[in-house]
């Protein structure tokens, strides 16, 4: 999603990873009895945008958007406590294809009090054979198999995820008829394309002067700029710091120069104006990390924080959506991405907790939906309902001029779009003080 994106976009085009039959759960801890989280407060009206792309890419109602979102944050609420006091019976919880909420579980020792503690809230229950624990260490025993594995072997592999619908651990391949091990299902191995490769610059952006406009929201466009190199994406969430300066939090691979990030020479981040021109430099790269995680810590101007003093997210001039909370990715959720490029655009997580090549580098848990994001988009903000969930990072069809065809693509071969996200709350774990701005 870069700059003709970005950097990496193109370099993040990750193969096509028929997300669509590849899910996954949600890797998450905590402590207290087995049950839901209280119901949010009712969300107030989504902006027009927003609410159109629910009804066109989801089809669904704003309410039904709503109330799935606001369910799947109930599922993690259940999920994490489930995880940390039944480990040896809980084997996931996700969404189904009605907006349900499903918790698997595995005969032991729990098993009747986990049970009794889903059927009281409403979510139904599976019965399946491995826990989420034992999935989990499939995984790891999977990545461990795969570094002693020829050369030739190891590059044809794009990634790992548990598949907590299906109960197992899926991979995705560039070419059929590779060794596994015994304990991957051959059903779960997904044939996909290799990602292209190859970054894409912004052609070089000249300056215009003038004072900075109103406010700026995650979704709008930037230019980050390095010597010769510059980039296009899109903000992300608005926040302080722990010293409550403001900052921005968007995608590592936006910044053209990582090593040089909170230096006096770390890249700047300008308006990007009309014409890929450059309007007023607005802050520079504090932090950024490109690696198991994609993400930067933008600090912000003084003369630039009133505009970045907000909590909104939009398509970049038009009515936005305040942000109210951080969620936690679960599968089956509904979740909207906005970007400079494309604007709101929404679908369903399918695969959480997930490895996956994007360029040179493996993403860790990250999360899948299937979402159409291009070149500008990256580093814009995910959310769920009004809650922010993540930052853009790579999406299977950034070498697309336009949605239209790869959507058209997927409706004809069943293997669609996917957007790889950056799941927000790791970001917040990584930053102790870091805080995103919340109603």
């Amino acid at each position: 999603m870069g700059r003709n994106p970005h950097p990496h976009l193109r370099k993040a085009a990750v193969a096509a990873s028929a997300a669509a039959l590849v899910l996954g759960p949600l890797a998450m801890t905590a402590s207290a009895d087995p049950a839901p989280a209280p119901s949010p407060a009712p969300a107030p009206g989504l902006p027009a945008d927003l609410a159109a792309a629910v009804q066109r890419d989801l089809k669904m109602s704003t309410d039904e958007y709503l109330r799935r979102a606001a369910l799947a944050q109930q599922v993690a609420a259940f999920s994490t406590n489930a995880q940390q006091q039944y480990p040896d019976v809980f084997g996931g919880a996700w969404l189904d294809n009605a907006g349900k909420a499903v918790v698997a579980l595995v005969p032991g020792q729990g098993q009747d009090a986990v049970r009794q503690s889903a059927q009281a809230v409403g979510f139904q229950v599976k019965d399946v054979a491995k826990t989420q624990t034992a999935l989990r260490d499939e995984k790891n025993a999977f990545q461990q198999w795969l570094t002693g594995q020829p050369q030739d072997v190891a590059k044809s592999v794009r990634g790992a995820v548990i598949d907590v619908v299906n109960n197992t651990v899926a991979v995705r391949v560039d070419q059929a008829g590779l060794p596994m091990p015994g304990f991957v299902d051959p059903a779960r191995v997904i044939v996909m394309a290799a990602p292209p490769q190859g970054p894409d610059t912004l052609p070089q952006a000249t300056a215009v002067a003038g004072e900075g406009g109103g406010p700026a929201a995650a979704g709008d466009a930037y230019a980050s700029q390095a010597g010769h190199t510059s980039l296009r994406c899109s903000l992300g969430f608005n926040g302080v710091d722990g010293n409550d300066n403001a900052v921005n939090i968007t995608a590592g691979h936006c910044d053209p120069n990582i090593p040089a990030a909170g230096t006096g020479d770390a890249p700047g981040v300008f308006d990007l104006l009309p014409g890929d021109h450059l309007g007023p430099q607005v802050g520079a790269f504090e932090k950024s990390v490109l690696g198991a995680q994609d993400y930067s810590i933008v600090a912000i101007n003084d003369g630039a924080r009133d505009r970045f003093s907000n909590n909104l997210v939009r398509v970049p001039g038009q009515g936005p959506i305040a942000i109210t909370g951080v969620a936690s990715p679960v599968v089956g959720a509904p979740v909207c991405k906005s970007g400079a490029r494309t604007g709101f655009s929404c679908g369903v997580i399918n695969a959480v907790d997930q490895t996956v090549e994007v360029g040179d580098h493996d993403l860790m848990q990250s999360f899948s939906a299937n979402i159409c994001a291009l070149p500008g988009d990256s580093g814009g903000p995910v959310v769920s309902g009004t809650m922010a969930l993540g930052i853009s990072s790579a999406s299977t069809v950034a070498d697309f001029p336009v949605c239209e065809i790869p959507e058209l693509l997927g409706v004809l071969t069943g293997n669609g779009p996917q957007l790889f996200v950056q799941p927000l709350d790791l970001v917040l774990a990584d930053n102790p003080g870091l805080r995103v701005r919340t109603n």
